[in-house]
């Protein structure tokens, strides 16, 4: 950014671990870069070898000392999130900072995760409740307590909880259910920071989103299966208005190092109607601070995932 927090302000992270999800391109690998360039052992975490193969090999020729490795998680399936978490934590008792930003957006048809829940608010909301919940030992084993960053969006400004119909079952749109996930996220940072501090768990949780932001996360979804010209003009029309990654990560990583960044916040660009600018406080909506909701999603979302953060982060 040309104003405001950049990654100078941040503090070193030599010798600590950094967990990134979707980091294989976009916002994801910039989030992970920036993170390296402090210092952090990062693990970029994603479901394509290749492209995370790519991705570390781009970050150390940037950083040929840089601390970076892939390690595969595919968020349609809560058996890989387990298997990652059970491997992350076996090489790594101590986690510091875990940034929850993996993706998807809009398919044009409903489709399913391999557990069956609709996909956009299988894998941006409950794998990564899932993967917050498995990894919370961890967290709370780095010191002064790990840092988690959920990585929501101004799509929530618009979108409801439909506890009754999480999985868009009755009725699926596209843009709605994908704004739903997002508000549930948000709804999760802040959650999870209450119920922290209420329990007394080591660990900080944060939120942020990039404004508008150059990445693939459109192509992942409406994009899709459309026609050559259809893409090519939502490519052009989106990359018009957009930001860079890089500056479309700045606030990720501001939640994920910034000491001003408080538990339970949410930050994003500042300008444009947050679209763009310099790092600040973004805009709560109502329907994402109502703590009897977010003590229902909670709740939910361990019956779906089979999760508990009370089994896992007592245990530290």
């Amino acid at each position: 950014m040309r104003d405001g927090w950049s990654l100078g302000d941040a503090p070193s992270l030599d010798g600590r671990v950094a967990i990134v999800t979707g980091a294989t391109g976009g916002i994801g690998y910039e989030t992970a870069l920036g993170l390296a360039r402090r210092g952090a052992t990062t693990i970029l975490a994603s479901r394509n070898q290749a492209k995370g193969d790519s991705a570390v090999a781009r970050i150390r020729r940037a950083l040929p000392k840089a601390d970076a490795r892939f390690e595969a998680l595919d968020l349609n399936s809560l058996a890989s999130v387990a298997r990652f978490a059970d491997r992350i934590q076996a090489a790594h008792p101590a986690i510091a900072i875990l940034v929850n930003n993996a993706g998807v957006m809009g398919f044009p048809q409903r489709l399913l995760t391999e557990d069956g829940f609709e996909r956009q608010i299988g894998v941006n909301y409950l794998a990564h409740f899932a993967l917050t919940a498995r990894l919370s030992h961890a967290l709370q084993q780095a010191e002064g307590g790990g840092r988690v960053v959920e990585v929501a969006s101004l799509a929530h400004r618009r979108a409801t909880l439909d506890l009754g119909d999480l999985q868009s079952e009755r009725d699926y749109n596209p843009f709605r259910a994908y704004g739903q996930s997002k508000l549930a996220m948000l709804v999760f940072a802040i959650e999870l920071e209450r119920r922290s501090l209420q329990h007394g768990w080591k660990l900080c949780s944060v939120a942020a989103h990039p404004g508008w932001s150059r990445t693939d996360i459109v192509f992942n979804g409406p994009g899709q299966g459309a026609p050559g010209l259809k893409e090519k003009v939502m490519a052009f029309g989106f990359n018009a208005l957009a930001q860079s990654a890089r500056d479309g990560a700045l606030p990720s990583l501001f939640a994920a190092m910034a000491a001003e960044a408080k538990g339970g916040g949410y930050y994003g660009p500042t300008l444009l109607a947050e679209t763009r600018g310099p790092v600040g406080p973004s805009v709560i909506m109502p329907q994402a601070a109502d703590p009897a909701t977010a003590s229902r999603l909670w709740t939910l979302s361990e019956q779906l995932t089979g999760v508990s953060f009370g089994q896992s982060s007592e245990a530290g």
